[in-house]
């Protein structure tokens, strides 16, 4: 139990609550480094339902424990009776903004919320962007965060960083008061940087852009949820 507890701590660590983050953990090529559930048979039940391609190969690496000890072991006891710490993958920034792929990379500027951050990681990885990078205090991969991804986190690069560094990606700032343009006309390279609900972007950062597009809504409403910001530009971009 301590283990589990040091983990969630551990800047090199990932703490995957339930089956759904050990299944795409697993399915992305995360390192296991060890697995706790209820029970072996029922995790592999879930696995033939819901994940057959890992069904056979979970009950062998998982160390049965009490109902009443996993619950010690996470804030919010999954449901699906089942934690594991995966070592989280090195994630090299310079490369990753380097890469020629024509996909876009989302920038979350001091992002507040874990479980918007982890909404964020989930729907990048579904619309396959080439990576994830916060800024400010706020780890992405902290347990809620994983959580909040299912556990797609391994699917892309997702790191922290003080600041964007220099790139020869677009910067685009996604920006209330910026132009109504088509999200297809962008580089399909861009960076998409998004703000808090709050506060939006920082004017230094809305400084450094190369442009700015605000994302159409109803008169009256004033923000949206961050996830369903990013996933309106990314799935925009793709349409």
């Amino acid at each position: 139990m301590q283990r589990y507890r040091a983990a969630r701590r551990d800047r090199g660590l990932a703490v995957l609550e339930g089956f759904h983050a050990l299944k795409h953990a697993l399915r992305f090529g995360a390192e296991l480094l060890e697995a706790v559930a209820e029970d072996g048979e029922d995790l592999e039940r879930l696995a033939a339902e819901l994940a057959p391609d890992l069904a056979g190969s979970l009950a062998e690496r998982v160390t049965p424990v009490e109902a009443e000890i996993l619950a010690q072991m996470a804030p919010h006891a999954p449901r699906t009776g089942v934690i594991s710490i995966a070592r989280r993958p090195p994630v090299d920034v310079a490369a990753t903004l380097a890469e020629r792929r024509a996909a876009p990379v989302v920038l979350l500027e001091d992002p507040r919320s874990m479980g918007n951050m982890g909404a964020c990681v989930r729907v990048a990885a579904a619309a396959d962007a080439a990576a994830v990078l916060t800024t400010g205090s706020n780890d992405p991969w902290h347990p809620e965060a994983l959580r909040g991804a299912a556990g797609l986190h391994f699917a892309l690069p997702v790191a922290p960083v003080a600041e964007l560094p220099e790139t020869d990606r677009p910067l685009v700032a996604i920006d209330p008061d910026g132009a109504s343009g088509d999200p297809r006309s962008l580089s399909p390279r861009a960076i998409l940087a998004f703000g808090t609900e709050r506060y939006g972007l920082s004017a230094a950062l809305l400084e450094r852009a190369d442009e700015r597009l605000a994302i159409p809504m109803r008169a009256g409403v004033s923000s949206l949820n961050l996830a369903t910001a990013v996933a309106a530009m990314l799935f925009s971009q793709r349409l």
